[in-house]
């Protein structure tokens, strides 16, 4: 039995209008959210035009630009907060194109999810549902072909899934919300070629993803068992009609120490300096409103709070180099502010999607990124600007001949009062021993 996807109407409505765009073909992602019964689709987006204009031989589906299509993949999935992500991807084509239109949908679902899954810091559950939905729609007769793939297996067969669209969809969606203060030290060895802060960066956030994974989550102050209902005990809003949320706060409880069934080593290693990631930022994740389990919940949570600040220093990253070239990948002393968290409201729905902005860029320039990457028209009063500045320390350590030296003789003096301690501690045993020796010997 195929999968069935769940559809928002107003999807249909605009997969509709790119239809009579009078275009050869039209390709876009579909984003929404999976789960073990079924999956959701609450948004459509189309691919942003490039700016250079095409080539004559555009209007065959071999001229599909895989890799603008992938890099718009990815700025969507910085903009989905957590439960949400990438679902499958969607092409409006012409009767003549129709026929390579599978096989080029093929090509783009494993393009897209192979590209979304080496930026990821989490990995996927045993029981996740890996399947992303391929969509086909001829634009002169209307008929909807619908399949899904298993993203995880580029081998895998297309199989057949349900497409029904139904009314206010994600209009009462559960939304969970949390604030993580960040502290994150990140030595950066002595060994690493040209310390790279870049790849040092996702090192160390790859090692504290794993201590957000093994955190304890507090729903509305309480400690709930996996497999139970999130809603469990809590009145559930009903009515579809219009868009209401109901918000769980949570807080997460980091653990500090290993259990003491399992054996921890103490490494020393030789560093040239660290990166500092201080702030408190906001999280936030949604999820569908038929039953869901507290599993569900509390991992698209963790998802959120992994995925939100990994994001905003790739975009760090990304605007050092557009801004003062590639050299600022390199190791400086330098002190950055990362870009804050934001969210905005979907018409008709009771999810928010999600940006980031520096602190110079001004509300104009946050409203085109979201008609250009969600086609997406936001009012700038909508714009809610989530959290407070938090901040990146590059601290080198200054490479001063005259400290090495000072260095050297401290190591050189520690090392000799050690061992002056060694042997003061061997003649007092020996000292001791002695003493029980001659007592013995005398009371025999």
């Amino acid at each position: 039995m195929g999968r069935t996807y769940l559809v928002e109407e107003g999807v249909g409505q605009y997969l509709s209008e790119l239809s009579s765009a009078g275009k050869p073909y039209v390709t876009g992602l579909l984003i929404g959210q999976c789960s073990p019964q079924r999956h959701y689709v609450i948004r459509a987006v189309r691919t942003p035009p490039r700016e250079q204009p095409q080539s004559s031989s555009s209007a065959s589906l071999a001229a599909l630009d895989e890799e603008w299509i992938t890099t718009h993949a990815s700025q969507v999935s910085r903009m989905l907060p957590g439960g949400l992500l990438v679902l499958g991807v969607f092409l409006v084509v012409t009767p003549e194109l129709s026929k390579d239109g599978q096989s080029a949908l093929r090509r783009l679902i494993f393009s897209v999810e192979k590209s979304l899954s080496k930026r990821r810091l989490w990995k996927p559950v045993e029981e996740e549902v890996s399947d992303r939905v391929a969509l086909q729609i001829c634009s002169a007769t209307k008929k909807v072909v619908c399949r899904s793939y298993d993203g995880q297996d580029p081998k895998s067969s297309a199989k057949p899934a349900d497409w029904k669209y139904q009314s206010a969809l994600s209009a009462s969606w559960l939304a969970l919300g949390c604030t993580v203060n960040v502290n994150i030290h990140i030595p950066l060895l002595a060994t690493s070629p040209n310390h790279d802060l870049e790849k040092n960066t996702k090192n160390g956030l790859n090692r504290w993803s794993k201590q957000i994974e093994d955190s304890v989550f507090l729903i509305n102050g309480q400690v709930k068992d996996d497999d139970t209902e999130l809603l469990e005990g809590q009145k559930k809003l009903r009515g579809n009609t219009q868009s209401s949320t109901q918000f769980s706060d949570v807080k997460v409880l980091t653990q500090l120490s290993q259990g003491s069934s399992q054996r921890s080593t103490a490494t020393v290693q030789v560093c040239s300096g660290s990166i500092n990631l201080r702030g408190a930022v906001k999280c936030r994740a949604y999820i569908h409103n038929n039953r869901p389990r507290v599993k569900e919940a509390i991992q698209a949570l963790k998802r959120d709070i992994i995925n939100t600040l990994s994001d905003r220093c790739e975009i760090m990253f990304e605007d050092l180099i557009l801004n003062e070239g590639p050299q600022k990948k390199n190791f400086e002393r330098e002190y950055h502010v990362l870009p804050q968290r934001l969210f905005v409201p979907v018409a008709g729905s009771s999810v928010m999607l999600s940006d980031y902005k520096f602190g110079d860029e001004a509300a104009g320039e946050i409203q085109e990124r979201f008609v250009e990457m969600l086609d997406q028209a936001v009012q700038a009063e909508d714009i809610h600007i989530a959290e407070d500045i938090s901040t990146v320390d590059i601290c080198p350590v200054t490479d001063n001949p005259d400290d090495t030296q000072q260095t050297q003789l401290t190591k050189a003096t520690l090392l000799l009062k050690l061992q002056q301690n060694m042997g003061m501690v061997v003649a007092a045993a020996v000292a001791v021993l002695a003493s029980i020796f001659s007592f013995n010997y005398f009371s025999d």
